[in-house]
């Protein structure tokens, strides 16, 4: 098994690191909301260690940033505010689980 697929262990114990990505969708979110500050605001409710804005988190860009903070150890939970779930989830989950953690947390 790849190192960058080796299945992060979560036993319940710890406590939970959550990351929040924040998605522009181009002006679709970016152009009524205001992005950056819900970023901000996302770093202050419990257990949310990491909170960041991206315009476009489906792209791979925005898919390596939750990868790379998953494998660096920052995060072990992740909660992505985006458009459609319907279109995007299986994308956040798989790229959840290609950094080893459970596509469910």
């Amino acid at each position: 098994m790849e190192e960058s697929k080796k299945p992060i262990k979560i036993t319940g114990k710890e406590d939970p690191k959550v990351g929040v990505y924040v998605c522009w969708c181009g002006i679709n979110i970016g152009g009524i909301v205001d992005v950056p500050l819900l970023a901000e605001y996302a770093k202050t409710l419990p257990n949310v260690v990491l909170g960041k804005e991206y315009k476009f988190m489906c792209s791979d860009i925005g898919q390596n940033m939750i990868e790379d903070d998953i494998k660096a150890g920052l995060i072990n939970r992740v909660v992505v505010a985006a458009c459609s779930p319907r279109m995007h989830e299986p994308t956040f989950r798989r790229a959840c689980q290609e950094a080893g953690l459970n596509q469910f947390l």
